[in-house]
């Protein structure tokens, strides 16, 4: 019987150890800061896409500005070979404040997408994973200039490392004055 109860204590244990801990959001968090134009520093992803495309990405601009709902409009310009190319994204709100629901146009698959930490004026950093299967991780440095301290890049090593994806998953992304938007 004491061989069976350490048993299933054990068992119990290594499931435990196996959850990882639900990504926090970011404390009374303020939209209204959030908005604006933002930097992107370095990206850590399993995405296949990611993996696929990582040589060539290079440092872009996202403008973040709130709709009338309360979601947000994500508008991403980056380089593309030598051109400039502009992505749109919604960030639909959830209750929780700093917590959006994202829908790829382009596979459909859902995705719960968090602002974890930010100070508004200097950094913030996002986590997101597939809503569903929860295969997909995504950790993204904003900054609101080009270069961030070596404290903030190590903090979002240390991010993207908890949250299970390895050092071939990070990605800093090389500065570039092309499509670097003046606007906002």
């Amino acid at each position: 019987m004491r061989t069976q109860f350490f048993s299933v204590l054990a068992l119990t244990l290594g499931c435990l150890s196996q959850v990882q801990a639900e990504v926090a959001v970011q404390p009374d968090f303020q939209q209204d800061q959030f908005t604006g134009k933002w930097y992107s520093i370095a990206i850590a992803s399993n995405a296949r896409w990611f993996q696929d495309k990582k040589q060539v990405m290079k440092m872009c601009t996202t403008v973040v500005v709130a709709t009338e709902d309360g979601d947000l409009d994500i508008t991403s310009t980056y380089p593309k070979l030598d051109e400039c190319e502009t992505r749109k994204s919604l960030f639909v709100r959830t209750e929780q404040p700093g917590r959006f629901l994202y829908t790829s146009p382009r596979s459909g698959s859902r995705h719960d997408v968090r602002v974890v930490e930010t100070n508004y004026n200097e950094y913030a950093l996002l986590y997101a994973k597939e809503k569903h299967y929860k295969m997909f991780r995504m950790v993204t440095l904003y900054g609101r200039s080009k270069e961030l301290s070596p404290e903030l890049r190590e903090k979002f090593t240390q991010l993207a490392l908890a949250e299970g994806l390895g050092d071939n998953d990070i990605l800093f992304l090389p500065s570039t004055d092309l499509c670097m938007t003046d606007d906002v």
